[in-house]
């Protein structure tokens, strides 16, 4: 979808924005922090640089991390990039950690706990020292289908299973073991599509909205459904 005209700022306007907190910025430096890959402002087809609230935002954050926290760029730089990739920077680089995202209402987890996650984007070292898992343990993880790499990362989904997997091999519980967990997810899906086929079938933007909503709100309904199953099953007379 194309951005209003309006809602891009020229160069001379990003300026103006910046220098009430920022007496000293300049267009030059402007020009050298977008050289140095900190921004990406798009372009005219006449060659003029066109901003968004976003390309504004970050040109605050490079600016006070270098005024405030006297970070060099390259730090700067490594911590956009965790953030970009729905991570928590370190405050004066190093190990970026994931940021927590599941919602829960009561200890149950909300529906919004459900809505699609695209945000987090891990490599392979820093999902294993997120979860804690052994690299042999995300290699079978992987072959039963309860991981599964997006493009060249892995995200937010992956990184709750590994954590979940990692905790769970402290009772000698080894990922063969959770195949059955996968099945099970894989019918509830299938229930949940059922359920909302009648409002995908419709091209409108209100049943796409309506959709979207009835899946998170049975996502959350299972899952609490499951809970109340294992936790009546394990507190049954014996």
């Amino acid at each position: 979808m194309s951005v209003p005209a309006r809602a891009y700022l020229s160069i001379g306007e990003v300026l103006t924005k910046l220098r009430g907190d920022f007496p000293d910025i300049t267009i030059s430096k402007i020009r050298f922090l977008e050289s140095e890959g900190l921004i990406e402002p798009q372009r005219t087809p006449s060659g003029y640089r066109k901003f968004t609230t976003s390309d504004l935002e970050r040109l605050r954050y490079v600016l006070l991390a270098q005024r405030d926290q006297y970070l060099p760029l390259k730090v700067i730089k490594e911590n956009l990039d965790a953030l970009d990739r729905g991570l928590q920077p370190a405050a004066t680089g190093g190990v970026a950690t994931p940021r927590p995202s599941l919602a829960t209402v009561d200890g149950e987890f909300a529906p919004a706990a459900f809505a699609e996650q695209t945000e987090m984007r891990l490599s392979r070292d820093e999902l294993l020292k997120a979860s804690g898992l052994e690299d042999a343990q995300l290699v079978e993880l992987e072959s039963f289908g309860l991981i599964a790499i997006r493009g060249r990362h892995y995200d937010g989904d992956a990184l709750s299973v590994a954590k979940a997997v990692a905790e769970m091999s402290g009772f000698g519980i080894e990922p063969r073991h959770l195949r059955s967990f996968k099945s099970a997810a894989d019918r509830e899906i299938g229930l949940i599509e059922q359920v909302i086929t009648p409002f995908t079938r419709q091209k409108n933007s209100e049943a796409k909205a309506r959709a979207e909503e009835v899946q998170k709100e049975i996502a959350s309904l299972s899952v609490r459904l499951h809970a109340a199953l294992v936790r009546s099953g394990l507190n049954r007379p014996r």
